[in-house]
């Protein structure tokens, strides 16, 4: 199809065409080359533009000639005279000129228009490489696969019948719009694309028709780069003259920064524009065109499509690693489960065995004291009730010894740190088999009082004369006379005291009430939160207590030698008083003297702190901090993020419950002029800048055992952390880079601990996945980051940050962060979203092309999997790294730390 200007329309120099560039086919869209100068208004009089559009079709299955279509397209101001073959001319009238291209052009025509959109002379001078072309197709979605799969927006019939759920008598209003195709957010970028679709065809109603909506989504939805880009460029070109100023500019920048929530790069907008057009406006118009947006999206990327043979041989590797990964369907459900349980069984083998152990003993317990009261006399009157409760009651025994093994932390780390029984007991688990005793004492307790408070005490009630004459010697000779009698007494009111503050404590122990997730009244709300688990768990003193007392007093055993309840809490006791004395003996001498404090984006307080005196430790550790102007008698543990190298200790606490938040305010309040506000608190190093008179008193207790620390038995390590979950393995990274130092020094011979060195440096290798919602957390860590970046020449870290916040990379809501973030980065060598010089990817990690990412590089290798965050990816990672364990020579060991 060709077009040819025909009438007198008139040209800037600038944009006049040649003779030879005639033959080229402009833009059939609203703006752009072709109606830039239809669109202008005259100087002097009434101006026409008249084109010939010839169209051709191939010959037919019968083999006929081909057929030819002369269409005359008459444009005057406003109006657009159609010649038809027959002689015949119809007038149609329009908004503006540059909708005529876009929005009436129909049928054959618009299909002809639109295959050979684009084409000009300057644009076919880009090198539209295969790389370049595919990262720019993958760069202006308008509808992701997450809003497809988010909104159920299956194609144009969803969208139809959304359309009849949400229209207004026949009409959609623009406050539907996104709704309606299936993009829930972005309302500002939704409206700016309404805006752009409906000024190409004219409309200036805040309401549309079906007929219309199919255009607007056809449009959407054009899986060709040169219409994506068309429509992201009139977004800004809002008056259709082909031409984005700088306040134009300004606008989408600021527009992309609000839909992706990235505040940083709203407070530098004018800054980031001058960027911009410094790099695309290089004549100093004023203005940029469409092809200078084309040429930013495709000749960049292309630049850097270079491909070396070696990392060719790794695309080889991966595509079969791929094609290995494939699931495969196993017939016989007999092998699949068999399977299935065998990897179970590897994964979790020193699990199973402590807890088979833990149930074994539980279970032999219980059926002993079974056993031993059936052939008692009170069976006779109180039947299986009194061997199902002393056999709980013998249960309960044990657990409650158990249950303090768990905490005792000093314990735990000396056994993991000096010991080989980590080999064969899972330490890392503490916490979790703490819980799980937990759940036996639950069910021990409920079966002895539920037996005994139901079932034997009214059948000792309603006992006859003879039934009660061998009970006479534990009950007394006169015969219980009602139901008060047994509740009253020691046995009684202790067991009944017990299970009341037991069930306090477990209760508020749950998630939903620690973490404040209940919707409570206010005045219950309080009773919630940490610190309400932390004091009634602290209640357990006083059960141990009573527990004692109970287990003296009991009604069927009157020997001392048969009241074993001492004899199980007797050890389990001492060593946690010890536990306890000596860190409240090691946390007296630790008092802290703090350097430096300061506040970050997502409210979290960052606390240098001064190094106590033969204090040692390894990155991955925590320590439990105590501040007395909040309370003196809460410890709270937090990993540590600085290295062991380092002459300081630093803890990055995420202010979200009660005690947190009362820490940052403390610190706040002290730290402050009367005359700033919370702001100047944010981001900055307050003991440095203001004189402080005093600061909050700090005490330290550690360090602890976890399992980051564990990362020295690896060469190669896959750090993953959420958020604040990032605390312990940044200290692993500032470890690596401690390092790196070191061995630096020693080259250049200005080390003298060569031996050392090269004793402690034995990672190779370390992949860190940093996800976080908030382009704020970025600061959290900024130091870290841009010394990895400067130290590590020889790319030992890989990191890679990702920002959730940010649409993934192929949204168009995300297209100019990424186009902005190339330029800044080519130029600085800082991005944009980090504000570090570690470029910032977008949205979430596909954590399969992660593992597999690992696993190309480091065939027949052990790979260390450290993850710290929320439970949700858990299962996740773990399923993967078992997954390419089995079907790979690439071992991934997975360990979660507490979090």
């Amino acid at each position: 199809m060709d077009i040819e200007p025909m009438g007198d329309s008139q040209h800037s120099k600038e944009e006049a065409w040649s003779d030879a560039e005639s033959t080229k086919t402009p833009s059939y869209y609203g703006s752009g080359p072709l109606s830039g100068p239809l669109s202008r208004k005259p100087v002097t009089g009434k101006k026409t533009a008249r084109f010939n559009v010839t169209g051709s079709t191939t010959s037919n299955a019968s083999g006929s000639a081909d057929e030819y279509v002369e269409i005359t397209l008459d444009i005057r101001d406003d109006a657009v005279l159609m010649h038809n073959m027959d002689g015949t001319v119809q007038e149609k009238r329009l908004s503006s000129i540059g909708s005529v291209l876009s929005g009436r052009i129909s049928g054959r025509l618009r299909t002809m228009v639109k295959s050979s959109s684009f084409s000009s002379r300057r644009f076919d001078r880009l090198d539209r490489s295969k790389s370049g072309a595919a990262f720019a197709m993958k760069g202006l979605k308008f509808i992701t696969k997450n809003d497809a799969v988010g909104n159920g927006c299956g194609g144009w019939e969803e969208v139809d019948k959304r359309f009849g759920e949400l229209a207004v008598e026949g009409k959609l209003p623009k406050s539907k719009f996104g709704q309606c195709i299936g993009i829930m957010e972005s309302e500002e970028f939704v409206n700016a694309l309404f805006d752009a679709l409906a000024r190409r065809r004219g409309i200036t109603s805040s309401f549309i028709t079906k007929s219309e909506l199919f255009e607007f989504w056809e449009e959407i939805t054009d899986k060709s780069f040169d219409a994506r880009l068309q429509i992201f460029f009139d977004m800004v070109d809002k008056n259709l003259d082909g031409r984005i100023t700088e306040e134009e500019v300004k606008e989408i920048i600021a527009l992309s920064a609000s839909a992706n929530k990235l505040s940083k790069i709203q407070e530098r907008v004018e800054e980031y524009t001058a960027l911009i057009m410094e790099e695309l406006d290089r004549d100093n118009l004023g203005y940029i065109e469409l092809h200078n947006l084309e040429t930013l999206l495709i000749q960049a990327p292309s630049q850097s499509a270079h491909v070396s043979s070696a990392t060719n041989s790794r695309v080889l590797l991966s595509q079969m690693l791929s094609q290995k990964l494939v699931p495969t369907k196993e017939k016989n459900p007999i092998t699949k489960y068999a399977k299935s349980f065998a990897y179970f069984v590897s994964e979790n083998r020193k699990r199973i065995w402590v807890l088979a152990l833990w149930i074994s003993i539980c279970v032999g317990l219980f059926t002993w004291k079974f056993v031993q009261y059936k052939d008692r006399a009170v069976f006779d009157v109180m039947g299986y009730c009194v061997t199902v409760a002393k056999g709980g009651a013998e249960t309960t025994k044990l657990n409650m010894a158990l249950i303090l093994f768990p905490v005792c932390r000093n314990t735990i780390t000396w056994l993991r740190t000096k010991t080989k029984l980590g080999s064969i007991v899972p330490f890392d688990d503490n916490i979790n088999f703490h819980k799980v005793i937990a759940f036996g004492i639950a069910i021990g307790v409920g079966l002895h009082a539920i037996s005994h408070l139901t079932c034997d005490f009214p059948r000792l009630l309603h006992a006859t004369d003879a039934e009660y004459e061998p009970m006479k010697k534990f009950f007394g000779e006169k015969r219980p006379n009602n139901y008060w009698w047994f509740v009253k007494g020691t046995e009684g009111w202790t067991g009944v005291a017990m299970v009341v503050l037991m069930t306090v404590a477990y209760v508020l122990a749950q998630p939903w009430f620690r973490r404040n997730r209940v919707n409570l009244p206010q005045t219950l709300k309080r009773l919630t939160g940490f610190n309400a688990f932390w004091y009634s768990h602290h209640l357990f003193v006083i059960v141990y207590a009573l527990f004692i007392v109970h287990g003296y007093f009991l009604y069927l055993s009157k020997e001392w030698y048969k009241k074993t309840t001492w004899m199980y809490l007797a050890i389990p006791m001492l060593l946690y008083a010890c536990e306890r004395l000596i860190r409240a003996f090691r946390s007296g001498y630790k008092t802290v003297k703090i350097l430096k404090v300061a506040v970050y984006p997502g409210n979290v307080l960052s606390l240098h702190m001064s190094k106590p005196k033969g204090f040692k430790y390894t990155s991955g550790q925590y320590i439990f901090v105590n501040c007395s102007d909040v309370s003196p008698f809460q410890w709270h543990p937090f990993s540590i993020t600085s290295a062991p190298g380092d002459d300081y200790i630093s803890i990055h606490i995420r202010t979200l419950g009660d005690w947190t938040s009362q820490l940052r305010d403390v610190f706040f309040k002290v730290c402050r002029s009367p005359s700033a506000d919370e702001s100047e608190f944010v981001g900055t190093d307050i003991t440095q800048a203001r004189n402080i008179p005093r600061l909050p008193k700090l005490l330290i207790d550690g360090p602890y055992g976890a399992p980051a620390q564990d990362y020295r038995n690896y060469d190669v390590l896959l750090l993953v952390g959420l958020g604040i979950g990032a605390t312990p393995l940044i200290s692993i990274i500032k470890d690596v880079i401690n390092n790196i130092k070191t061995q630096k020094s020693i080259e250049d011979g200005s080390g003298n601990d060569h031996k050392n060195a090269k004793k402690h440096f034995a990672t190779k290798r370390v992949y860190f996945y940093w996800v976080t919602r908030e382009q704020g957390s970025f600061e959290w860590f900024r130091e870290v980051m841009n010394e990895v970046a400067e130290y590590d020449t020889d790319r030992i870290i890989e990191l890679h940050n990702y920002c959730t916040s940010v649409y993934e990379e192929g949204d168009a809501r995300s297209a100019l962060i990424t186009m902005l973030q190339s330029l800044h980065h080519a130029k600085n060598g800082v991005d944009i979203v980090s504000g570090t010089r570690v470029r910032t990817h977008f949205a979430r990690p596909n954590w399969r092309s992660v593992f597999k990412h690992v696993a190309v590089n480091h065939v027949d290798q052990r790979i260390g999997v450290f993850y710290c965050g929320r439970p949700s990816l858990t299962g996740e990672l773990r399923r993967l790294s078992q997954d390419f364990s089995r079907k790979t020579t690439t071992k991934f060991e997975f360990h979660k730390e507490n979090f």
